[in-house]
């Protein structure tokens, strides 16, 4: 338990700190409409369409939900070269995040999940994109770009949102690290299977059980507390990072922090309990407060505990949506603070 004015200062720390995110952007697409019959033609339900929307998904919901907590997000990709990259800049615009960091490519789609809802129930899935890596001379138009903002900008944290479409590479991520240890900045990473072994040396890394096992090449399930912390202090010890939040879907998030005497704090936070209605951008949100945590100094477990109840708190909702601060906050106060 802690204070509730620890709480509020916590939370107004978040104002103004600055972020450079870098990674993979898309469109989060939703065609919404009813079902009451199933087509002729094949065995599959018809929907008819009501309504279309689109929002910012990968790592621009990741800046949403730094920009929603007060921080001011920086995002750092590539796009393509067609009639997607206009609304992807449009949608930038309208959430008022500046677009100096994205570059198009001709050799790219621009990244959409079109996602088909018939009676608020998704049907169907579809993707549109490319996952192959960035040819070389965009690679380091991009890592001039960064470097730009890294010297002008006075950037508090690094986060690389990691979803394997190519933006990312190990000698991308190599040249980060470079300068994220000449500016002293810290790096936070949400990662994927390709490029897992390469965050040597983060501040803090934070994988889902999968992307765990996988990363570490483990045989079976990580069943049981034992044998996920075993595996979270593995994953420590290799990559040599001081913080890791590994996500445990409906089994909250367990955290460890090693301390440069080698000691080590580390625990589980269960989840809470919510109506979930979709999991869509639940790792966007735990990675992007986790960013806003480590650039304010937030202790781990508290920043475990945030995260957490974050995390949870836009399951509740349906697609992709970022968090709400005043929600919580509040939420924050009355879970967290002795009364």
């Amino acid at each position: 338990m802690t204070d509730k004015n620890t709480i509020t200062s916590i939370f107004h720390a978040f104002e103004g700190k600055k972020f450079l995110i870098i990674g993979d952007v898309m469109i989060d697409s939703y065609l919404w409409g009813s079902v009451d019959r199933v087509s002729p033609e094949a065995p599959v339900p018809i929907v008819a369409l009501n309504r279309r929307e689109s929002r910012l998904g990968g790592a621009a919901n990741v800046a949403l939900n730094i920009q929603n907590m007060g921080g001011v997000p920086v995002l750092c990709s590539v796009i393509g070269k067609d009639d997607k990259s206009e609304l992807f800049l449009e949608l930038l615009k309208k959430q008022e995040l500046t677009s100096q960091g994205i570059l198009t490519s001709e050799h790219r789609l621009t990244t959409v999940k079109f996602r088909v809802f018939g009676n608020n129930v998704q049907m169907l899935r579809v993707d549109e994109e490319v996952a192959h890596g960035l040819h070389p001379a965009e690679s380091a138009m991009l890592l001039k770009r960064i470097t730009g903002f890294l010297e002008a900008r006075g950037i508090d944290a690094i986060v690389f949102e990691d979803y394997d479409k190519g933006i990312i590479s190990p000698w991308l991520i190599g040249e980060v690290m470079k300068l994220a240890r000449q500016y002293d900045v810290p790096v936070v990473v949400d990662p994927k299977r390709k490029n897992f072994t390469q965050y040597h040396g983060v501040t803090l890394i934070k994988p889902n059980l999968k992307e765990l096992r996988e990363g570490l090449n483990l045989n079976g399930e990580l069943l049981n507390p034992e044998q996920i912390h075993k595996a979270v202090l593995a994953l420590q010890d290799k990559l040599e990072v001081e913080i890791v939040l590994a996500t445990l879907s409906d089994k909250g998030i367990y955290y460890s922090r090693r301390s440069a005497d080698g000691s080590r704090e580390s625990g589980n936070i269960p989840a809470y309990i919510r109506d979930v209605a979709d999991v869509s951008g639940a790792g966007d949100t735990v990675i992007g407060l986790a960013a806003l945590c480590v650039a304010t100094g937030t202790p781990v477990e508290l920043m475990a505990r945030i995260c957490n109840l974050g995390g949870g708190l836009v399951c509740e909702m349906v697609g992709v949506v970022p968090v709400n601060k005043d929600k919580l906050l509040f939420e924050a106060l009355k879970k967290f603070c002795q009364k």
